[in-house]
């Protein structure tokens, strides 16, 4: 126990007084380091004193807080001080070299420029969204050039009354929430292409999730009107259901009736992201280095990495060093978007790049560096942080911990489950834990397995996974491993919401966590004694296969049987564990229906 210089009531601290004692009275006790932010029961602790005369304290003061309420600095280093205690300030938190290199908190506003919109487009396959696009670049003309941009590089501009709007022609909603989970927003408008005549599909659903998600415009086009059994009211009424309620129903969502087939209303709709980019108000520094993100990439003959780029803020110039994520490179080449060679490219400009050492991932901020020495430096700490990502995600005992802080007061959920009749009543049954103080957000709910889109998104989201009867696809469970992300299976409804209402309410117990600790493949079967299908021939897609793990019998990324390994053999050999890469025979306990194709998941669990 620290000798304290002073008792709780040898001293009445006021509201307001400095954290800093003034001259000719500074204490001369024991120096402490107070944090940014501190509990009251962790100040108790760091002072070595009772929680309660801290309390009393702080009531002197006038601040009616309990042992876990959060206390500023100022209002620590006070009770401190006028305990006779020598206050240091917490250190400022200095940028590594994994930070950005440019960071645009500090930019000047007189430096900032109109710039250009970017715009996605998504929406359900087969509504229409390739023809749109197609329509768009075949109706629009850049620098006298019909079509805008070769298609491969996947950005392109089209220019209409002066104007410049570049599209970003990705793979899907998927594509759209990878780029936004390594913390690129890249669009400013979002395009929702509905067909007239299907509706509202899981799909659409799904990308406008993920465009809530994103905190963007949306723009809905409502295409396909020249079909004769379209109904673009009735896609009205089911956006509405997806709180989406356009102009015309006295919402705020602009939707435009078109055919990209025919080309009707097509003018309509880029008039209307004009005017949506306008309300933005889009501005970015052009005198600055450049920062952008990583719109695909692909290693091409004769060329090495190339990755196609935007350009968000300042002037990308040939000759930069530049870092895309754990990608690093000199730029030795630029192409716009109609193929030309370019020496610099400014905001909202696609460009094709030259000159990295290894390919970035889609959706990776790229910037630049001072030079190679700097560059090799952010590598390796965005390789450190990486894995620091992983094993720290956020979980259900975060969110826990989070809200007993004060610094979280929502619960973010991807809910998925076996039958679509099985959404709604997980979204019933959580509905009464909402209390003025905490909620339940559910982000995205549909039926179906646990996908790598979901995980995605949850990545972008901060949000957890609850899958009620309903399982991750192989490669989703990788993903989430990889990136930190937790999912939480249930079969009974009232566990669901047990664990739920604990971690709103603070008291959740540390819980079994189970890990996935390899995936093979059945690529034969085989008898064994009078029983068919009794030994799994199989292939090691994925870590490790071992004796001591629960396995479970995964056919068309549904489970239907787990138990433990009662033989694993590699060629004749008994073995404990097989490998990645390797092939062997798998006999279970009370299971021998296995069939080609099957997939086998190696569980392990542990406590948290």
């Amino acid at each position: 126990m620290t000798n304290r210089p002073a008792t709780p009531q040898d001293t009445t601290p006021t509201l307001g007084a400095t954290a800093v004692a003034p001259e000719g009275s500074a204490p001369v006790g024991p120096l402490i380091e107070i944090a940014s932010a501190i509990t009251v029961g962790e100040l108790s602790e760091l002072l070595e004193l009772d929680a309660i005369d801290i309390i009393k304290q702080l009531m002197r003061a006038g601040l009616m807080l309990t042992i876990n309420e959060a206390v500023d600095f100022e209002t620590a280093a006070m009770i401190a001080q006028s305990l006779g205690f020598r206050v240091k300030a917490p250190k400022a938190k200095e940028r590594g070299p994994g930070s950005l290199v440019i960071s645009s908190d500090d930019e000047d506003p007189a430096l900032l420029e109109p710039r250009n919109p970017v715009v996605t487009i998504l929406g359900h396959v087969d509504h229409g969204k390739t023809t749109l696009l197609d329509s768009i670049r075949n109706t629009s003309v850049v620098d006298g050039e019909a079509g805008g941009i070769t298609q491969h590089i996947g950005a392109y501009q089209v220019k209409r009354d002066g104007q410049v709007i570049t599209f970003l022609d990705t793979p899907g909603h998927e594509a759209f929430t990878a780029m936004r989970a390594r913390g690129a927003q890249v669009t400013d408008i979002a395009v929702l292409v509905v067909a007239a005549d299907d509706g509202i599909m899981p799909q659409t659903v799904e990308a406008i999730d993920h465009v809530k998600a994103a905190e963007v415009p949306i723009v809905v086009a409502i295409n396909k009107i020249d079909r004769p059994n379209s109904d673009p009211e009735r896609v009205k009424r089911q956006l509405a259901e997806q709180d989406l309620l356009v102009e015309d129903w006295g919402g705020d969502v602009i939707s435009v009736a078109l055919s990209a087939l025919t080309g009707e209303g097509v003018q309509d709709l880029l008039d209307n992201l004009q005017v949506v980019a306008e309300i933005g108000d889009l501005k970015a520094n052009p005198s600055r280095p450049a920062r952008g993100v990583v719109v695909e990439a692909q290693v091409e003959k004769r060329k090495g990495p190339v990755a196609t780029v935007l350009v968000q803020t300042g002037t990308l110039r040939v000759g930069d060093i530049l870092v895309a994520g754990v990608a690093k490179g000199k730029v030795r080449a630029m192409l716009n978007d109609r193929g030309e060679r370019i020496s610099e490219a400014g905001p909202s400009l696609p460009v094709e790049i030259m000159g990295l050492a290894e390919l970035p991932e889609a959706g990776d901020i790229f910037e630049i560096a001072p030079d190679e020495r700097t560059a090799r430096a952010i590598v390796d700490e965005r390789l450190r942080e990486r894995q620091e990502r992983r094993d720290t995600g956020v979980t259900l005992e975060e969110i826990h911990s989070r809200m007993e802080s004060g610094e979280a007061k929502s619960l973010d959920l991807i809910i998925k489950t076996d039958v679509q009749g099985s959404v709604d009543a997980v979204r019933n049954v959580l509905l009464p834990l909402n209390t003025e103080e905490t909620r339940v957000n559910v982000i995205h709910a549909a039926s179906g397995s646990i996908t790598e889109s979901d995980v995605l998104l949850a990545v972008a989201s901060d949000a957890i996974i609850v899958g009620f009867n309903s399982s991750p696809e192989p490669g989703a469970g990788s993903l989430a491993r990889q990136e930190g992300v937790e999912i939480r299976e249930y079969d009974v409804i009232y566990n669901l919401v047990d664990d739920i209402d604990s971690a709103l309410k603070g008291m959740l117990e540390p819980k079994i966590r189970d890990i996935v600790e390899g995936v093979a493949v059945v690529r034969a079967v085989f008898k064994v004694g009078r029983r068919a299908g009794g030994v799994a021939g199989v292939y090691v897609d994925q870590g490790r296969i071992s004796r001591g793990g629960q396995i479970s019998v995964l056919r068309g990324s549904k489970p239907i049987f787990s138990g433990p390994i009662s033989s694993l053999k590699h060629f004749k050999d008994d073995v404990r564990e097989l490998s990645t890469g390797l092939e062997g025979g798998v006999v279970l306990e009370g299971f021998s229906g296995f069939q080609e194709g099957d997939v086998l998941e190696s569980h392990q669990t542990e406590l948290e």
